[in-house]
């Protein structure tokens, strides 16, 4: 119901105002859905390199009939590596995700992706090719 101390506007619906249309109460705040979004896009990356690490110690300590003792370590050890590298990456990338959202400025570009993604690749091909 409109009455003059309350005016009903534009976005106000049949149950009253829209609150997803309200301004920020503080000037330069993130909106909690991005910061949120972009946390769980980083616990992403650590479950990816979780995974990871789990396959290199698969294959370093439960594979012993599989291939030479020195294709496994280097297939352990690789995999190992990547784990941890995709861990720093992406704690990396979500602390410049959040200082863009808090500067306004740019998002980070995907070229860290596109790097663990050519490592992934590449370790695949080079093992599927060597065993």
């Amino acid at each position: 119901m409109t009455t003059p101390e309350h005016p009903m506007s534009a976005d106000d619906g049949p149950d009253g105002p829209d609150l997803r249309a309200a301004e920020p109460l503080v000037p330069g705040a993130v909106d909690a859905r991005f910061t949120l979004a972009a946390e769980r896009t980083m616990l992403a990356w650590l479950r990816l390199s979780l995974g990871l690490i789990a396959a290199g110690i698969v294959v370093l300590h439960l594979l012993d009939p599989w291939g030479s003792p020195a294709a496994r370590s280097i297939l352990g050890i690789t995999l190992l590596a990547i784990g941890a590298l995709t861990a720093i990456v992406g704690v990396l990338r979500w602390n410049e995700v959040n200082r863009a959202l808090d500067r306004g400025g740019p998002l980070p570009g995907p070229w860290p992706i596109w790097a663990l993604t050519g490592l992934i690749v590449a370790a695949a091909i080079g093992f599927a090719v060597w065993t």
